[in-house]
């Protein structure tokens, strides 16, 4: 009986527990919990049609630039270049030396037919004349002054024409000599030769043409081409960063793609007034001749090698809130905003002082979609990890 009465207990009991089951409400499953992002950070998504905008680049350590580049203009060395004019009035005749030739000291530019050169060869050769007639004159009147004949006083006077002669015959020398003549002939031929190896790179005469010692024109130019000279302009304020010895590195509308290097020799020490700037000279080998003279160039004053720092490109920066930001690669195009302070300025970048690190990679290309993709994300309140 008692038996009995505890199974129905139980029965009844179980039956109660599963009644309760059924009333209670299912629970739904909860959603998992989220964080939100740092808001300074964004991620692209894998199918995400803006990567393919997004152009990075490793920080590196380069040459510190020290001021806007400036316009250089290429010039001759002064030092390697002749302006050729005659020393004698005469008749172009002949072969003239033609612009381009390589010519080498002593060899013939042009001849000229000169009625002043046939004057100064006939003036030595009567001076060579009178000098022989003074040196016997002198020998003669020396023999008999010995031998008590003549007075003393012929032999003093006959050594004064000999002292004479000889001045003469020296000054005619000396101009023949001036002339650059090598033949004492009278033909009045006189030949221009070149005073310096080089490169003829400018004409002045033709054939059959008149030319005088005075000509405002030199007949040749003759340089030589392997050095240069590069000729700035740089304002007073950034002379202070220029030093003798500094590399100078140039870009020329010929070879956009190329870059060459001189070195400044000379530093001006007057400022002009007008300008306020100051002339700073640059030697520049030119051992291929591709640069030519009158050449304008693009000059950007290099620091030492040692002084380095990070420099970006200006697509790279963006301004909010009166800073300057950019974005960086965390991995997995997971961005990260990074505020930067930003010194010189150049036209296409920037010298970052602070908020950067070699070997980081940079969002270089693609600043502000990045900027613009975060911005939505916060107004849309979609943030999930």
């Amino acid at each position: 009986m008692n038996t009995r009465f505890l199974d129905i207990t139980r029965f009844a009991a179980g039956l109660l527990s599963l009644s309760l089951l059924a009333c209670q409400p299912q629970n739904k499953e909860l959603p998992r919990s989220t964080q939100p992002r740092p808001k300074d950070e964004v991620i692209l998504a894998e199918n995400s049609p803006k990567r393919q905008y997004i152009e990075e680049a490793t920080v590196q350590l380069v040459q510190r630039p020290l001021m806007e580049p400036v316009t250089g203009k290429i010039v001759y060395d002064e030092f390697h270049t002749v302006r050729v004019s005659s020393p004698i009035a005469g008749r172009v005749i002949g072969a003239i030396a033609a612009i381009g030739t390589t010519v080498r000291a002593g060899d013939v530019l042009a001849e000229l037919d000169s009625p002043e050169l046939g004057q100064a060869q006939s003036a030595y050769s009567d001076a060579l004349a009178d000098l022989n007639l003074a040196e016997r004159a002198y020998q003669r009147i020396k023999e008999l002054v010995d031998n008590g004949i003549t007075p003393r006083k012929e032999l003093d006077e006959a050594d004064d024409n000999l002292s004479h002669a000889r001045s003469e015959t020296e000054r005619a020398r000396l101009k023949l000599a001036n002339l650059g003549v090598r033949s004492k002939r009278t033909d009045n031929r006189f030949i221009l030769h070149a005073p310096i190896s080089g490169t003829i790179t400018e004409g002045h005469i033709n054939p059959g043409m008149q030319v005088r010692s005075d000509l405002a024109a030199p007949l040749f130019v003759i340089s030589d081409l392997t050095q240069l000279w590069v000729q700035m302009d740089i304002y007073e304020k950034d002379i202070g960063l220029i030093h003798m010895g500094a590399k100078v590195l140039l870009r020329v509308l010929a070879y956009p793609a190329e870059s060459f290097t001189a070195t400044v020799t000379r530093i001006s020490q007057i400022v002009d007034e007008n300008t306020r700037t100051v002339k700073v000279r640059c030697t520049l080998p030119n051992a291929d001749g591709r640069l030519l003279p009158a050449m304008y160039a693009a000059t950007e004053v290099q620091s030492d090698p040692d002084d380095l720092a990070i420099v970006v490109p200006l697509t790279a920066l963006f301004t909010e809130d009166e800073s300057e930001w950019v974005y960086v690669d965390i991995g997995d195009y997971h961005y990260r905003k990074r505020p930067v302070k930003v010194g010189l300025r150049l036209k296409d970048r920037a010298v970052i002082l602070d908020g950067l690190k070699p070997g980081e990679r940079l969002v270089v290309h693609g600043a502000l979609l990045l900027r613009t993709e975060q911005d939505n994300e916060q107004q849309s309140g979609e943030r999930p990890l």
